[in-house]
């Protein structure tokens, strides 16, 4: 059996990464709008990729290996992704605190007292890295999984 996830994992990694420099060079990378564009780049690639597979099988596939094949594309896309975001606060220090500042905005507008924000914040603050890895990871594995399962419900599979 063919697969792609590899090229596929790689190629969505890479549109994921540029998107994500310009939008920090842009100032954009906070807007609301702009956290969501990693994630709908994610999913119709995986999509993409799941339609592909199917196209290169000639159709020879089951749900089964469609979703497979899409969900080891995301896993590479959350390793890589992940492995971004880890250098780029090693290159841009300044990210954290940005990403700090949005989240005391955002606690303000839902008229959080002071005290659990300065709380929320400190504990945010000692584990910033750690929260930016695995909230990555969990994120964009789940993104991964309902990608994978609306690629292999859409992509052409032969009647057995």
């Amino acid at each position: 059996m063919n697969k792609n996830y590899v090229q596929y994992g790689l190629i969505i990694s890479a549109i994921m990464v540029v998107l994500s420099v310009i939008l920090y060079i842009l100032n954009l990378n906070q807007d609301e709008w702009a956290k969501w564009i990693g994630v709908l780049v994610m999913g119709v690639g995986i999509i993409l990729a799941s339609i592909n597979f199917s196209k290169i099988n000639d159709g020879h596939v089951t749900f089964g290996n469609v979703f497979g094949n899409g969900f080891k594309a995301s896993l590479i896309i959350s390793v890589i992704t992940v492995i971004f975001s880890a250098i780029m606060l090693v290159i841009f220090p300044d990210i954290r605190d940005k990403m700090l500042e949005a989240s005391r905005l955002g606690m303000e507008k839902k008229n959080m007292p002071e005290e659990q924000i300065e709380k929320s914040l400190d504990i945010a603050k000692r584990f910033f890295v750690v929260i930016l890895i695995f909230g990555g990871l969990i994120g964009s594995v789940i993104c991964g999984v309902i990608a994978s399962v609306i690629g292999a419900a859409v992509a052409r599979k032969d009647a057995k």
